[in-house]
């Protein structure tokens, strides 16, 4: 009989009594591994192999555990630090153990939170009391650490899922090949096999010399593995803001770009928004110390928001009669919201004056200090855009947002009537999430106060927005959690898989 080589390599490598790895086999024939098993499933069928499969788990250390492999767990070096300030003896104060720890940062909390679990000690009102008969040497969890470290493997399944939960190791599952020879193998190479020279593939250089005719092909098996190969591509948010962008330039949009950090005065002075609004403190808002304000702004312009902020605007006006200090207005942040652009672009301050109609848009990052969770982060994308026209009405601003929604197969927005200070009337937008079937916020929106307006001298109507760019992906894509999506927690798995279409 004769086979290709590498066929011929494995099938004298293999054994009629025990399956082996492929991997194995591969090592003793001198091939490849993928090599060696695109011929174990040629010769499966052949049927002088038989093929099984196994999926073998298998733990490896992330930097943490590395870390702390070096270091020393944290509630370990937590307790040493217990004995060497006589915890052992009476209760110590938490302060001189942590220092005797010498931890700081995150690894207190870890320390303590596994301290009392292990059986080190207790902890009680602040006071810490170590168990002097406790034996940190043989912690099951640093000596699981130590043999993943050394290539071994960990047999207690419980200590290995309790690392895995603390992210000092990740488990990964492999599919493991083993081969054993068929009797009708046994027979074959009783019998004897002769190696063929096969070639892979057509070359000029066969075709020219007629060398083809005499040549015996290689047999493709379209059903054997094939090394995984991760390439790059753009990041699934990405191409969300680009099917974005060409949406609203495909709906007359301009795109528009401004400063990242800006003045107080242009993220919020200019939008109506008086100084003593709570989302203006230092809690909510990222602001800088160096340099702290910026250095000029458009006198005329200020003077007339200020006004605006103080008396209000036309005969009606009423204003907030709240304190409005210049300093406060020049101090410099990480932006909020990308209205700051809107500001900017209709105050002319960065194309010069512009006449009705105008459309604009921006997709940039805001920043805020809000409390992480599945639908919030610190910094997301929104998508800002505004219409500059005579006699504006709500009625537009909600076509808008179905025409615009609609791009994305999304077809069952709900409004909301909602308050701003810079809009009247304002509402926010709701979407249908397709996992869940939970509505969540999308958007605000509406057209812009007279107070906000008159002081950057626009004298028609401007409806506006921010939407949301990560819920929607949410919605296009039913990802349930934008921390899968970008930020420490990210999801790879997605971010590989997920195709955004639209």
């Amino acid at each position: 009989m004769r086979l290709p080589h590498a066929q011929v390599a494995l099938l004298e490598a293999a054994d009629a009594d025990d399956a082996r790895r492929i991997d194995a086999l591969a090592d003793e024939a001198g091939l490849k591994s993928e090599t060696a098993t695109g011929a174990a499933f040629a010769l499966e069928d052949e049927g002088l192999l038989a093929l099984s499969e196994e999926t073998v788990e298998s733990a490896t250390l992330t930097d943490e555990g590395r870390a702390y492999l070096d270091e020393g767990l944290p509630e370990v070096r937590f307790y040493r630090g217990a004995i060497d300030v006589g915890a052992d003896d009476e209760p110590a104060e938490m302060g001189p153990v942590i220092g005797a720890a010498g931890l700081d940062g995150a690894a207190v909390d870890i320390a303590l939170s596994n301290f009392a679990r292990k059986g080190y000690g207790q902890i009680d009102s602040g006071a810490v009391s170590a168990d002097p008969e406790a034996d940190p040497d043989s912690d099951p969890e640093a000596a699981a650490l130590a043999a993943l470290a050394d290539g071994e493997s960990v047999d207690d399944e419980d200590v290995l899922a309790q690392l895995d939960r603390r992210g000092l190791v990740e488990i990964s599952e492999t599919t493991v090949r083993s081969a054993r020879l068929t009797d009708d193998g046994v027979t074959t190479l009783m019998a004897g096999v002769e190696v063929a020279e096969t070639v892979g593939q057509v070359t000029p250089e066969l075709l020219t010399s007629g060398e083809w005719q005499n040549v015996e092909f290689a047999e493709y098996n379209v059903e054997a593995d094939a090394d995984e190969v991760r390439t790059g591509k753009t990041h699934v948010l990405r191409q969300q803001a680009e099917n974005v962008k060409d949406t609203l330039v495909g709906m007359g949009f301009q795109e528009m770009q401004g400063p990242t950090v800006d003045a107080d005065f242009w993220i919020n002075d200019c939008l109506f928004m008086p100084q003593d609004h709570p989302a203006r403190n230092h809690w909510d808002r990222f602001a800088l110390e160096q340099p702290a304000q910026i250095d000029e702004l458009p006198e005329e312009l200020v003077e007339r928001v200020e006004s605006a902020h103080r008396e209000g605007v036309g005969p009606d006006g009423e204003g907030y009669h709240s304190p409005w200090d210049l300093d406060f207005a020049k101090a410099l942040a990480l932006r909020g919201h990308t209205t700051s652009l809107t500001a900017r672009h209709l105050s002319g301050e960065a194309l010069g004056e512009l006449e009705p109609p105008q459309r604009f848009f921006s997709i940039e990052k805001a920043y805020r200090n809000d409390t992480l969770d599945a639908t919030h982060l610190l910094e997301f994308f929104q998508i800002e855009g505004w219409v500059m026209a005579e006699e504006l009405s709500v009625r537009d601003l909600m076509g808008t947002f179905t025409e615009f929604y609609e791009q994305f197969g999304i077809t069952d927005i709900q409004f909301k009537p909602h308050y701003n200070p810079y809009t009247e009337p304002s509402f926010e937008l709701f979407g249908r999430h397709p996992e869940t079937g939970e509505l969540i916020e999308i958007g605000n929106s509406g057209i812009f106060r007279p107070e906000m307006l008159e002081p950057l001298g626009v004298d028609c109507d401007v409806m506006a927005w921010g939407l949301a760019l990560e819920r929607l992906l949410m919605l296009v894509t039913g990802a349930e959690d934008i921390r899968d999506v970008h930020g420490t927690l990210v999801d790879l798995d997605f971010l590989r898989s997920e195709e955004v279409l639209y």
